[in-house]
């Protein structure tokens, strides 16, 4: 191979299929895409080998186990040279409520998503965020009352466009 692979739109079709339901049997997938079986299957297994199918994961219904709040927080760093990103960052691979870390542009550096047990746990994973000195100069909390959409698999076919075939480097 010459380092690129050529998704088609039947591979295409198989990402978006396993995003809507990760355990659907390789029979009914093939039958969701146009396929037999066994074809499909050394799809799937290709695009897992290069890496566009990294796992695939369970979604849990919070709110049937425990009450939750979601809090969206801006972060300044007091610094703003590259060990001072590279620190911050990876401190916040240890917080285990921290859902996701977004480096931005705008008027702050970072935008994170906690998930806690409550508006005082959050407030214990913040102090605790500032006792460790890892360059916070500022934050803003932001504390979600609803979610009335959210979505866990990404648009891939408006995304990739009108293109029948994208060619990625592996």
């Amino acid at each position: 191979m010459n380092g690129l692979m050529k998704l088609d739109r039947i591979d295409i079709n198989i990402l978006v299929q396993l995003q809507k339901d990760g355990r659907i049997s390789n029979v009914n997938l093939a039958d969701a895409v146009g396929l037999s079986p066994s074809p499909c299957l050394q799809r799937v297994k290709r695009l897992e080998q290069a890496g566009f199918i990294t796992g695939y994961e369970a979604h849990i219904n919070l709110t049937r186990i425990t009450d939750s709040v979601t809090v969206f927080t801006e972060v300044t760093l007091s610094g703003h040279r590259r060990e001072d990103f590279m620190k911050f960052e990876s401190a916040m691979r240890d917080v285990d409520e921290l859902m996701e870390c977004h480096l931005i542009t705008g008027g702050y550096d970072y935008l994170l998503r906690f998930i806690t047990r409550s508006i005082e746990h959050y407030q214990e994973v913040i102090e605790k965020m500032l006792d460790a000195q890892i360059g916070i100069d500022k934050y803003f909390s932001y504390i979600v009352i609803k979610s009335p959409i959210m979505k866990s698999s990404v648009p891939l076919r408006s995304l990739i466009g009108k293109h029948n075939s994208v060619e990625f480097g592996v």
